[in-house]
């Protein structure tokens, strides 16, 4: 991935600024000048250095962020990620997407996004944990059911959000099941949540192919990204008879050729990469940039930001671009694909499901209850099949792609 010479937040912020003439409001224009102003700044911005004690008995410190970006509409809400690319710019962006994403799917929700900026795969299972109530101490003063909803991101699960939980109700004196989403479901956490952004996904691209009145049997797949949502989309979407081509991580591509994804994942955990996975399995593989080359009907950004660029977006060939990353396209390489008349569900529309299953944990843990599967899927699909016809009817409508759509509606 060659980053782009702009920060995410700089991407977002462009973002916004192409929708501006789109939008159609009776407020005056020094109001709406003063909403954008409003909106290109985070509310709140939690930012330390947090020390967490090694097992060899040091100390390190790690920068850790939490952006709280507008609360309009609710209480913020977003996740947690610990990567060794985190930064202030990177969660303002984030949240600021949150924002827009919430809005889009008809949340009532703001946008907030965290986290630390460390390599987990350096820290062991006790270092990993005394990092999380690190930051939760860190950040509880500012969360809670009715302020901010954080939840799982890059490289942070639901055992995480549960050592966060207890180390928050610890601080505070009580229990709030409510303060996190993306729990374990010991922890009352919410059936379906794992899969979601994958399941969320998933509906939204059988919508706009039933849009197109296309069948989506055989329709071919390449995703980049094999983590928690890369692997269940391609699971969930090779059982709705799509053809998973090419999966991605960063040590490869390759091409499942009919093998079972869950084998693959179960070798991948054991191996280390895909490209250790290849070897075994003796199927092909190819350099990890090349899975945003391969000639097929949906290309699957599901890592991390500004994926596609504009050195690399004249050599995508796909028809159509689900965004299940965070702004996996940068503006620049976003130009070259329009003139290529490819398709793009963005980010904000097609990665909503995770938020929008951690609304149904939320509400069941504010109303003591439990949702089965079937309600919490059945629920997903009318919110994410809501969500892609009001964007559509705005694309239409005003003639602008799916991402201004977006940000119309939102």
């Amino acid at each position: 991935m060659i980053p782009s010479m702009s920060s995410p937040f700089d991407s977002a912020k462009k973002q916004l600024d192409s929708i501006v003439p789109h939008i159609k409001t009776d407020f005056p224009p020094a109001t709406l000048r003063k909403a954008i102003r409003t909106l290109k700044k985070p509310q709140n911005i939690i930012k330390e250095k947090i020390e967490v004690k090694m097992e060899n008995g040091t100390h390190k410190t790690f920068p850790a962020f939490r952006s709280q970006h507008n609360n309009a509409l609710g209480p913020f809400k977003g996740g947690i990620r610990f990567h060794p690319d985190v930064s202030e710019n990177e969660v303002k962006a984030l949240s600021f997407w949150m924002s827009v994403k919430c809005a889009a799917a008809g949340l009532p929700y703001g946008g907030g996004k965290g986290g630390v900026k460390v390599n987990p795969k350096n820290l062991t299972k006790k270092e990993l944990k005394r990092l999380s109530i690190a930051y939760s101490n860190l950040i509880s003063d500012y969360i809670g059911p009715k302020k901010d909803i954080p939840a799982p991101d890059v490289n942070t699960n639901p055992k995480i959000m549960g050592w966060m939980l207890r180390a928050h109700e610890k601080k505070i004196g009580k229990p709030s099941p409510a303060s996190f989403t993306g729990k374990p479901l010991n922890k009352e956490g919410s059936l379906g949540r794992k899969e979601a952004t994958g399941q969320g996904g998933l509906f939204v691209l059988e919508e706009y192919f039933k849009e197109k009145k296309e069948k989506v049997k055989g329709k071919t797949i390449a995703v980049q990204g094999i983590g928690n949502v890369g692997y269940w989309f391609s699971r969930l979407a090779k059982r709705s008879e799509f053809e998973i081509f090419a999966i991605s991580d960063s040590s490869a591509t390759i091409f499942p050729n009919g093998k079972s994804l869950l084998e693959i994942k179960r070798l991948k955990r054991e191996l280390g990469s895909l490209k250790e996975v290849a070897k075994k399995l003796k199927i092909k593989s190819l350099p990890a940039s090349k899975v945003l080359e391969q000639k097929v009907d949906v290309l699957v950004p599901s890592a991390l930001e500004d994926a596609i660029h504009e050195k690399n977006a004249k050599r995508v060939k796909a028809s159509v671009i689900l965004e299940l990353a965070n702004g996996p396209i940068t503006p620049q390489a976003e130009k070259i694909l329009e003139k290529k008349e490819i398709d793009i569900i963005p980010d904000v529309l097609a990665s909503a499901g995770g938020v929008t299953v951690s609304y149904f944990e939320w509400l069941q843990n504010i109303k003591d209850s439990k949702w089965s599967k079937l309600k919490v899927n059945k629920h997903l699909k009318i919110y994410m099949t809501k969500a892609f016809n009001k964007v559509s009817l705005t694309k239409s409508k005003q003639n602008v792609s799916y991402r201004k759509a977006a940000y119309i509606v939102a």
